[in-house]
């Protein structure tokens, strides 16, 4: 087990899916419920504007379709007012019952260029951070004494670290295509948090293939296996668990968001894995 405070005692496996629409309405909906008979807690939307409709009236259409969770993967904080967003993962927590996870972060790497085509201001990491801080603020008084919208922070350096060390219930860690294992770990066993924190990975790549919205263009699945990557399972079920278990015991992941695109090759590893 890591050494990291964050998975004291060990957490329970689970599994989410990043399922944008890349198909007409019906196969896209199909799709859901397929995600959620093979027994993922989560389905997931990447904040991508102008590719695809946005993520919250998605979700909301998503939520009603099956019974499992939503969430965002992840909103980037430039985009929207923190007053803005707050309101819409509150809304969303209440029109899912309760079933809606607030992803944010300061947004992919270019996400200044796109903030500017937008006409927005464009803040310095600082900036963007104190977006995200405000957002859970203002979220936390939205939600009130008597709810509680889980928060997914996606961090890389230590003032991310640090705030999500204070503010988040799920924390996963930005992976650049050079990381490898010992890199990962070291990041990962250098977060300290004073209390329990759900740690989570995301999986780009599995076997050759690359899932849509997920990974910077041009990813090469080979790279990835050179370096040994975590950004990367293999695509045979059983190896794949194997190694989800190993990152658990090494590291302390225990949430793991792959594409949708790779929920059925990956669905005997859930129904092995999920809530173990």
């Amino acid at each position: 087990m890591s050494d990291s405070n964050a998975s004291s005692g060990t957490q329970r496996f689970r599994f989410g899916a990043v399922a944008p629409i890349t198909s007409d309405l019906p196969a896209w909906r199909d799709r859901v419920r397929r995600i959620a008979d093979s027994g993922f807690s989560t389905l997931l939307m990447p904040d991508v504007p102008r590719w695809q409709p946005a993520p919250g009236p998605t979700l909301a259409a998503a939520a009603g379709l099956a019974d499992l969770r939503v969430g965002t993967w992840v909103y980037a904080s430039p985009l929207r007012p923190p007053w803005h967003t707050a309101w819409e993962a509150h809304s969303l927590s209440v029109l899912t019952e309760g079933r809606f996870e607030l992803g944010i972060g300061t947004g992919r790497p270019g996400i200044e260029d796109e903030v500017r085509e937008l006409g927005l201001p464009t803040p310095g990491l600082t900036g963007r951070l104190a977006q995200v801080r405000e957002t859970i603020a203002t979220l936390r008084d939205l939600d009130g004494p008597d709810a509680h919208t889980p928060v997914v922070m996606a961090v890389r350096g230590p003032k991310a670290q640090a705030l999500a060390a204070e503010v988040a219930d799920t924390v996963t860690f930005a992976l650049m295509p050079g990381d490898d294992r010992a890199e990962t770990t070291r990041l990962v066993r250098g977060f300290h948090p004073e209390r329990e924190i759900e740690l989570s990975q995301h999986v780009a790549v599995i076997g050759d293939r690359v899932a849509p919205f997920m990974a910077p263009p041009g990813t090469d699945p080979a790279a990835l296996r050179a370096v040994d990557s975590l950004a990367i399972l293999p695509d045979d079920p059983a190896a794949a668990a194997e190694e989800i278990q190993r990152r658990r015991e090494e590291i302390g992941f225990t949430y793991f968001v792959f594409g949708a695109d790779f929920a059925e090759t990956l669905a005997p590893v859930v129904a092995e894995l999920a809530g173990k």
